[in-house]
């Protein structure tokens, strides 16, 4: 009798901590698990250079397709305006990202942190050439080789302090995933990325994939990889079920490919797509 009631005790101590452990680790559940409620789609070889996951760099440069079609000059739109301050008016950004920007803002005034500045958002080429002439190389990149010709990234400030010891940085850091954003170039990974450390730069890839890359400790380079690799994974997170498959063109002009009933598709701006299913 006492050696059960120690079995029943230890299975309430094992189901205590797991919850805790998954409590901590933003409740995500990564497996290999596929989809069975599905259609199928054809999609063209374009829609590699657009989408929320598109890897800019020196290798990888904008595509004129896969800027955002819904920039917006963010002073004309007072409803994305709540909680937050901008640099100038003259600051422009996807409206969807400007939404998620200010659920995000919102959830950290709760938090009592409350001293949030957009320094920069989208840049048009021409703009990021003048920006490259004038600050040159230490300070700038070419025109169509900075996440800011997407619309996508945001320089985010505090009005307070520097971002790298402002609480306003320090509360993105640890939060900013929640809502889809990646603080874009980490210190660690520099060798990564190639480019500097950032406090002030976060980028939008969404959900699931910004809990992914935070749970992992990846920057978009390596999830990129780590999908591409996997070639399809079934994610667990806040209730949602989520499939995300990796597909690779190799030279085709299109593709047949299986999606769920809701799904989102966005390029990787090299040669595949990301298909990302929710149930």
């Amino acid at each position: 009798m006492k050696k059960i009631k120690w079995i029943l005790l230890l299975g309430i101590l094992v189901l205590l901590f797991g919850y805790k452990f998954n409590d901590f680790h933003s409740r995500i559940n990564i497996s290999d698990e596929k989809s069975e409620n599905t259609t199928y789609i054809t999609i063209e070889s374009d829609h590699i250079y657009y989408g929320d996951l598109l890897l800019i760099n020196q290798d990888n440069p904008v595509n004129e397709i896969g800027v955002k079609r819904d920039i917006i000059n963010l002073i004309e739109h007072q409803n994305h305006m709540q909680g937050y301050q901008l640099l100038d008016h003259n600051i422009k950004i996807s409206e969807q990202v400007a939404e998620r920007f200010s659920s995000m803002v919102n959830a950290a005034k709760k938090d009592q942190v409350n001293h949030f500045m957009i320094n920069s958002g989208f840049r048009s080429f021409e703009e990021q050439n003048q920006l490259y002439e004038e600050m040159g190389p230490a300070y700038a990149l070419p025109a169509g080789f900075s996440e800011h010709n997407l619309g996508l990234s945001l320089d985010i400030g505090s009005t307070l302090t520097k971002m790298e010891e402002a609480k306003e940085g320090k509360w993105l850091e640890k939060n900013s995933w929640k809502y889809g954003f990646i603080l874009r170039y980490p210190k660690d990974k520099t060798a990564i990325t190639g480019i500097q450390y950032e406090p002030w730069h976060f980028r939008y890839v969404g959900l699931p994939h910004s809990a992914i890359m935070y749970e992992k400790n990846l920057t978009l380079e390596q999830y990129l990889d780590y999908v591409k690799k996997k070639k399809s994974i079934s994610v667990h997170y806040e209730g949602n079920k989520y499939y995300i498959s990796y597909y690779d063109f190799k030279g085709e002009s299109s593709l047949k490919i299986a999606v769920a009933r809701n799904y989102e598709i966005s390029g990787d701006n090299k040669s595949g797509i990301i298909v990302t299913g929710m149930e």
